[in-house]
């Protein structure tokens, strides 16, 4: 598969993103996560990988401010992981994207109002800047024609390429995408892996993927932090 092979390019910017230090992560039963430490660099491409239970999602969640350390340090986007407030994880997330494996839309509203939602609720009060913002994102995930149709309209892909564009309507430093194509066919999961790379390629956005799929690991080669033993290894 040698000719297949793609690496992710990194910007140039060697400021982190990410940094972790002698993180602990638990869960009701206790540390599930013990000496974590790493760094992202702004404009990388990060795959984190390992084994159902050994707390890739947690790990995730806890650098969006959805499950707090139980110690060590923490920096994402500027933000300190082990003093974040409450109030202060909206404006955390404003500059982050979020990709869920179910895509998580609502489904009483149509593409374009969904984005619109994220936008009203993140304080973008002008109408006519929501509206362009809007439609460049749906331009950028090929779904500028399908502003209009209802999640269930939709196709699978297709869901996944509006979560991508929700994930994008803020402009956010940092992308995270937890298992964004395990509900999808190969076929569909190549189609979204090609946009999520060209978001960090083109865009110089940081991207971490949390992924079973060793093939698009094998295709799209870049560093992978792997959730083992207990803890997070580096390679």
């Amino acid at each position: 598969m040698a000719e297949e092979q793609k690496e992710v390019s990194s910007s140039k910017s060697i400021d982190n993103i990410v940094e972790l230090h002698d993180v602990v992560l638990s869960n009701d039963a206790g540390p599930l996560l013990s000496a974590v430490n790493f760094s992202i660099q702004r404009g990388e491409f990060v795959y984190l990988i390992g084994r159902s239970g050994t707390g890739k999602t947690t790990l995730i969640r806890s650098l969006y401010g959805d499950v707090e350390l139980s110690a060590g340090r923490g920096t994402v986007c500027g933000f300190q992981l082990e003093t974040l407030k409450r109030r202060q994880v909206p404006k955390l997330r404003r500059r982050m994207g979020i990709v869920f494996q179910n895509f998580r839309l609502l489904h009483d509203r149509d593409v374009y109002e969904n984005l619109d939602f994220v936008l009203r609720s993140t304080g973008w009060n002008k109408s006519k800047l929501r509206n362009e913002q809007i439609l460049k994102v749906l331009r950028s995930v090929g779904l500028e024609k399908k502003s209009d149709l209802m999640p269930d309209q939709l196709s699978e892909g297709e869901q996944q390429r509006v979560g991508i564009a929700r994930a994008l309507i803020n402009n956010p430093e940092l992308i995270v995408a937890d298992e964004p194509t395990g509900n999808l066919d190969p076929v569909t999961s190549s189609e979204i892996m090609d946009m999520l790379v060209n978001v960090c390629r083109e865009e110089g956005r940081t991207v971490l993927i949390s992924t079973h799929d060793f093939m698009m690991i094998d295709k799209y080669q870049s560093r992978v932090l792997c959730c083992e033993n207990g803890t997070v290894t580096v390679s």
